[in-house]
């Protein structure tokens, strides 16, 4: 195929990739416990052995679902990394570990997004690293820029005010649960997540070796886990785009909407994605939205 022709033709050199991760690791082992003395280099070194691996999986998982999840690798690591550092700098090696870990792991999967759309618009990969490259340094300009517009503007963590920063306080508890151990974990919780594992494990062996009128009753792990990861929120969005499918085939039919709904939905994305920049403008003018959605505790009568 032309596409395969075009994406192998320029591949990143293998050299290049080793090369530059290993660059990026001495820089980050020396610079990191400069900036935070609570991690030590020797943590830093730890954190870029075990990024190949997770970038894998999440890039892999990442092509499969477009759902990046480095935020839940990144939170293994920081358990990992705030019990081995102890309890008197185990809360800030933690959560500084898992920065590194979940910046590294995180563009794995933006990159095979990338890659994917060379693969499809006959695009070369090396533009698209190229571009990544680019974006990334503009991005340590702009992010830290934006980060101090909102820390200087809004009372941010702040439990009453606009932006509460929550993951702030979750992030920073789970590091005291690293600190403390697999002991301050709520019973049988380390068995529950092994069990869990082993079971995703098995359902997808069942699901691939059983026969095809079995195996498509087996759900899909991945698919089930998504909701977890993502939070309740993220089923509306699939509730209402599945029903959007559903009304364009019973009224345009089922060839003409299987070419049209990808189309549709890739517009809703791009929509939801553009009224970021409106809401953003809206709450620094502190406008309220007219309604609103909550969801509380019945009050007893």
């Amino acid at each position: 195929m032309l596409r395969n022709e075009v994406f192998m033709r320029d591949s990143i050199p293998l050299w290049l990739a080793c090369g530059g991760y290993l660059f990026l690791c001495v820089v980050s082992t020396i610079v990191i416990p400069m900036m935070f003395p609570e991690l030590k280099w020797y943590y830093v070194l730890v954190s870029y052995v075990l990024v190949p691996g997770l970038s894998f999986c999440n890039a892999y998982g990442a092509g499969l679902t477009n759902m990046n999840m480095a935020g839940n690798y990144g939170k293994v690591a920081l358990f990992v990394l705030a019990a081995m550092a102890g309890k008197e700098n185990g809360v800030v090696a933690g959560l500084v570990g898992l920065s590194v870990i979940k910046s590294a792991i995180a563009t794995s999967g933006e990159l095979i997004h990338d890659f994917r759309t060379a693969y499809l618009t006959l695009t070369s990969p090396r533009s698209m690293l190229a571009a990544q490259a680019v974006g990334t340094a503009i991005g340590c300009i702009v992010g830290p820029l934006t980060f101090f517009v909102f820390y200087r503007s809004f009372d941010v963590g702040d439990p009453d005010g606009v932006y509460k920063a929550p993951y702030a306080i979750i992030y920073r508890n789970m590091a005291i649960l690293g600190v403390e151990g697999f002991s301050a974990l709520p019973d049988h919780c380390l068995e529950l997540c092994c069990g869990f594992f082993l079971l995703g494990v098995a359902m997808n062996v069942v699901r691939d070796l059983a026969p095809e009128r079995l195996g498509r009753f087996v759900p899909i792990p991945m698919a089930m886990a998504a909701p977890f990861f993502l939070g309740a929120y993220f089923t509306i969005d699939m509730a209402l785009g599945s029903a959007v499918g559903y009304l364009m085939r019973k009224r345009m039919g089922d060839k003409e909407a299987a070419a049209m709904v990808p189309s549709v939905g890739a517009g809703l994305i791009c929509g939801d994605g553009l009224w970021t920049f409106p809401a953003f403008i809206m709450t620094l003018a502190k406008i309220n939205p007219p309604m609103c959605m909550s969801f509380s505790p019945a009050l007893n009568s």
